[in-house]
């Protein structure tokens, strides 16, 4: 479940606490002043078989004995009862509760997990919503909701506080109380037996009064349904998230270099920035950041202004700026002529605006006042250092004061301890965002400025691919199956270059020799030089057992070489079965670089692809990305641009760039590759060599496992589902093709929205639109395919330039229960039955994914829509709010019913 019955367990009319106490510093008794003390206007009950009252409320004995079924249950019994509790609420019609208790799994593991399993049990049938067990607590401010043991509570504000960690949310509301900063939610998760971060972040994209939400992780739970909220809600809001553990131990042994290389936190790295979330680092960061979310105006840009009373501050700060990636805002004539007009002749003339160390509240406002509004300037930095002539506390009442009502993105730090408290409060007051230093304030501005770029990065249309890249499948799953059947674990080195190659994957070809002799007649065969290797199912590392060979020059040194090899590995690996030698031509490319290219899998996101500096001391260099699949060829070149070695690729000195459209395309077949086949579990490409000319691969290794299911369900993203392309046969043999859409496509999308009439327009956009922007293009093709699907008719050819002649799409809620859609035909392609064929096609995958309505929102006047509708089975009624419009919807419950084609 998602968002099912959330709704209870934040806005609801009563709330049950079970377990309520009148002993003192209880977990019952805390909660039971919480709830009473906050505010809250609805029904408050509490059960306690041994208690009459309890402060002064009236105490039921039993949940039978409640007057009416509660919204929201409170559960602090011992774990024990927990089950029972849930069950005879769920009975009595409670859709949410809050299990506070702990030892469902913390702590004795086998016994709390059957409580845990048994508390799920007895919520299942009744879709009784849980947060927790062993949690704190939820809060919802906004409507005075204190169910929790929290030690304060915490004002009303926008932004929503997720964590798994008690102590830490905590430590947040009383370091916000301080600073006069509220929440629209704070929500200690515990064990997550139920309701998680994906939950949580589908509930509160869809809340208007959230506008952003903070994340504390210590690790996640369906990962798929993580991915899909958190990119959600991250188009939607600023999502910034802290990880712990980020150097956690035990990180599993690894057989290959990606495996070694592919670290947890990198792997949670990888999975925030797909989602376009924000990471922080530590506590530190996690405190500025919810006073930057509650606070601060987002900057347009990264051009920024600082105003000092101390020159070293703005040094500091400057720094700061370059070190993030931000730049100095360049002051135009105007302002420079206005900031000399009211500023000593000292001043700095130039940004950082250094207004002398005996700056008063005057000149702080004398010169932040030119800066406001100004169309170059998209953050102001206002920094102050006490001194003794001049007052800090009257610099921020100056600051106050001229920012009142201004609009403008403006960040403060008033610098040192005591001196600085006054200015910090009068800051809180006027929800002006204050930090202890330079740097923090910069980190902050930036903060916002990085959650703009990866909205727009992930909103970058990738280039389309070439139809003539596809993949000889067959001959990869052939080679794959055979592998499986023999009982190999490893593919040997020939496999794994034949099964690149299927890829279209380049690769140095390679022979295999069974014995000294039949080497040397390998290399005749390919011509020196060559280089020889061991050829064994049980040798990871080559080169660490003495198994390589490079630069021999004749078949006789290969020869001699593969003798010498064979005894040099048989005493190094005894126990390792030696199946001969594999013999390859030595490719020599002065000027390339060593890279490695790999898949390794994650246990909670699945397939993680790596890019990074290959060769032999891969692991020593560590200069490697992570990011998840499936890429494309955007994607591809951000993974590899996240590397040291990236700016090496791009060609300096006498070195010419690399070929990075080749590798990037390896990038996306390797993604491919493990997108089709689902049981290859783990790849290397090392080294894979890259210069102007190309890419091709020396070695390769590939671990394959017999998957369970289709390959597409081990991902946290959900792949390009090709299995619902499909060829059209018109009359003529005329051929389409209906698939789904792809992020390529947006060019195709702007051409095909070009040639529908106005009129057309208007029915399908309910308003007058005359182009289509590149952002919502790029919302329309950029899709989640495991809650959206987009039916594209198109002509053949590769995405984006094959042109598009009709659109059908849905977009299911959390719970994919139901689902709305809209359908478009080009105006010059109307009246052949394509609408009809889209919606049909629809409606069946609809059904395939086990959906259960299907709805839409039709003008009054679009006729062809309505019959359409009504021939496909729709039920159509007026809409409630708005005469000119109708609803249908289709229950998908109900068998299919036949019908013909008609013109739409």
């Amino acid at each position: 479940m998602t968002v099912r019955n959330l709704d209870r367990m934040f806005s609801p009319r009563s709330v049950a606490l079970i377990g309520a106490s009148r002993r003192a510093g209880s977990v019952g008794a805390v909660v039971a002043r919480n709830l009473l003390g906050g505010g809250f206007a609805g029904d408050i009950f509490f059960v306690n078989p041994k208690a009459e009252t309890i402060l002064g409320a009236a105490v039921f004995p039993s949940i039978e004995a409640l007057p009416t079924p509660p919204d929201l249950a409170v559960i602090c019994t011992p774990p024990d009862a927990v089950p029972d509790v849930i069950r005879a609420l769920g009975m009595r019609g409670t859709k949410a509760a809050v299990v506070i208790t702990a030892g469902f799994g913390e702590g004795e593991r086998t016994i709390g997990r059957a409580r845990q399993q048994a508390l799920l049990d007895a919520a299942r049938p009744h879709l009784l919503r849980i947060v927790g067990p062993n949690c704190v607590g939820i809060l919802a401010p906004g409507i005075g909701l204190n169910a929790s043991f929290a030690h304060l509570a915490p004002l009303d504000g926008g932004v929503a506080f997720l964590t798994q960690s008690g102590a830490i949310l905590t430590a947040i509301l009383d370091w916000a109380a301080a600073r006069r900063i509220g929440f629209s939610h704070v929500v200690s998760l515990g064990d997550m037996a139920d309701v998680d971060f994906g939950d949580m972040l589908d509930y509160l994209a869809n809340d208007p009064k959230t506008r952003a939400i903070l994340l504390y992780i210590e690790g996640v739970t369906q990962a798929r349904k993580f991915m899909s909220a958190a990119r959600a809600a991250a188009r939607l809001k600023p999502v910034v998230a802290i990880k712990a553990g980020r150097h956690a131990e035990g990180v599993r042994a690894a057989s290959s270099h990606t495996g070694a290389l592919a670290g947890s936190d990198d792997v949670y790295a990888a999975a925030m920035r797909r989602a376009g979330m924000l990471r922080v680092n530590d506590l530190e960061e996690l405190f500025d950041a919810v006073q930057t979310l509650a606070l601060a105006r987002p900057p347009k840009g990264d051009r920024i202004a600082i105003v000092t009373n101390g020159g070293g501050a703005g040094v500091i700060a400057t720094d700061s700026v370059i070190e993030h990636g931000g730049r100095l805002a360049v002051l135009s004539d105007e302002v420079m002529a206005r900031l000399d007009a009211v500023l000593p002749s000292t001043w700095s003339r130039g940004n950082p605006i250094d207004i002398i160390g005996d700056a008063d509240g005057e000149r702080y406002a004398k010169a932040i006042a030119p800066l406001l509004g100004s169309p170059d300037i998209d953050a102001l930095l206002v920094l102050n250092c006490p001194t003794a002539i001049a007052s800090s506390a009257d610099a921020a009442r100056a600051v106050v004061h001229a920012l009142a009502g201004k609009t403008d993105s403006i960040f403060t730090s008033w610098l040192g301890v005591e001196a600085a408290a006054e200015s910090r409060r009068l800051f809180a007051e006027a929800r002006i965002p204050s930090y202890e230093t330079p740097s923090q304030a910069v980190r902050a501005v930036m903060h916002m400025v990085e959650y703009r770029r990866n909205q727009a990065s992930l909103m970058e249309t990738p280039p389309s691919i070439a139809d003539d890249d596809a993949p000889d499948m067959a001959s990869a799953r052939a080679l794959v199956e055979t592998a499986l059947a023999d009982g190999h674990e490893w593919l040997t080195e020939p496999e794994a270059k034949s099964l690149l190659s299927a890829y279209r994957i380049p690769v140095v070809e390679t022979y295999v020799a069974s014995d000294p002799a039949a080497a040397g007649a390998a290399a005749a065969r390919i011509g020196a030089p060559v280089a020889l290797k061991i050829l064994s199912p049980d040798i990871t590392h080559k080169s660490d057992v003495g198994g390589v060979s490079l630069d021999l020059a004749t078949p006789e040194s290969v020869e001699a070489a593969a003798a010498a090899m064979r005894a040099r590995v048989a005493a190094s690996a005894p126990k390792a079965r030696i199946d001969g030698f594999t013999v390859s031509r030595m490719v020599r490319r002065p000027h390339a670089y060593e890279l490695i290219v790999g898949v390794t899998g994650d246990p909670q996101f699945g397939p993680m692809i790596l890019f990074g500096q290959g060769g032999t001391a891969v692991e020593v260099i560590n200069d490697k990305a992570l990011a998840l699949p499936p890429l494309n060829l955007r994607l591809a070149r951000d993974l590899i641009g996240r590397t040291r070695i990236a700016r090496l690729l791009e060609g300096f000195r006498d070195r010419p760039p690399i070929a990075l459209d080749a590798l990037a395309l390896t990038l996306v077949r390797v993604s491919h590759l493990i997108e089709d086949l689902g049981d290859v579990a783990e790849l290397d490409i090392n080294p894979l060599l890259a210069d102007e000319t190309g890419v091709i691969a020396l070695d390769a290794r590939v671990r394959i496992a017999r998957g369970s299911g289709p390959s597409a369900r081990r991902f946290a993203i959900r792949p390009y589902p090709a299995e619902l392309e499909e060829t059209i046969v018109l009359e003529g043999d005329r051929r389409l093709i209906l698939r789904p859409v792809r992020p390529e496509d947006e060019p195709a999308f702007i051409d095909a929205f070009s040639k529908l009439d106005p009129s057309d327009v208007r029915l399908r956009f309910f308003a007058p639109l005359k182009t289509l922007t590149h952002e919502l293009a790029a919302r329309l093709t950029q899709i989640d395919y495991d809650r959206e699907m987009a039916l594209v008719l198109a002509e053949p050819g590769p995405a984006g330039r094959a042109a598009i002649l009709g659109v059908a799409r849905m977009h299911a809620d959390p719970d994919i229960q139901n689902a709305e859609f809209a359908v478009v035909v080009r105006s010059d392609a109307q009246g052949r039955g394509f609408g009809f064929l889209l919606m049909s096609r629809l409606i069946a995958y609809a059904r395939k994914r086990g959906l259960r309505l299907l709805f839409g929102i039709v003008l009054r006047d679009n006729q062809t829509m309505l019959s359409l509708c009504r021939e496909l089975g729709f039920t159509i009624s007026p809409a409630a709010d708005d005469p000119t419009l109708f609803r249908v919807s289709l229950d998908l419950d109900r068998p299919a019913q036949a019908a013909s084609s008609s013109s739409a």
